[in-house]
């Protein structure tokens, strides 16, 4: 038990002194906390990838879940392969099922939705091209989840949604977004009051 007025600085500064193997963010706030993990740890950038249940109990991966996450193409594949890397850490051979914003049918009825399909194919063609099992199922996310164990939104915002609607409205659940860094770092929503499945997250990391 840490008595602090600050603890989002106090729970960094335990990581970061390696006086604990692994945080979960729990209910302080995401902005303050986050901001300074980045800046305490040197990174240029952050990027989480959560473990989620379907309402069936089907476990899979999914990224962005932060609205600034992933907004560029370049971005959106250094998460995919940074996160593919994280899920080999449990042993897991990474399936990645690439989304974007409607059917390739749809290819001309909207701007942004031929942007968003042409993104998808060539973030699933530059996977494939690094070895990695990878498929662009469109807008098709009931498809994605047969088929893959890492599923990955067009964008930060619409992950963000994706997720709060599984999780808060869809009768599913989550483990938490590991933060991926060399030390373990889970991050969990407010929203939740029971924080025993990323506190499971953090300690599988952890071992």
């Amino acid at each position: 038990m840490v008595n602090t007025g600050k603890p989002h600085k106090t729970l960094i500064e335990l990581l970061l002194d390696g006086e604990v193997d692994g945080v979960v963010r729990g209910n302080i706030s995401s902005g303050a906390t986050l901001a300074l993990l980045k800046q305490q740890f040197n990174l240029s950038r952050l990027h989480r990838v959560a473990l989620l249940l379907t309402s069936n109990g089907v476990p899979f991966f999914f990224a962005p879940t932060g609205i600034d996450e992933a907004n560029t193409i370049a971005d959106k594949l250094a998460l995919a392969n940074s996160g593919c890397e994280f899920i080999r850490r449990f042993g897991i051979t990474p399936v990645v099922a690439v989304l974007s914003g409607g059917r390739i049918e749809d290819v001309g009825r909207d701007a942004r939705v031929d942007k968003s399909l042409a993104e998808g194919e060539f973030v699933a063609s530059c996977l494939q091209r690094d070895g990695v099992d990878a498929k662009h199922y469109t807008v098709l996310i009931e498809d994605a989840i047969n088929h893959a164990n890492f599923i990955i939104a067009p964008d930060g915002i619409s992950g963000n949604l994706m997720y709060r609607t599984l999780v808060f409205l869809g009768d599913g659940d989550g483990f938490g977004a590991s933060v991926l860094m060399d030390k373990v770092f889970v991050d969990s929503s407010r929203a939740k009051e029971d924080y025993s499945k990323p506190i499971m997250l953090a300690s599988s990391m952890a071992l």
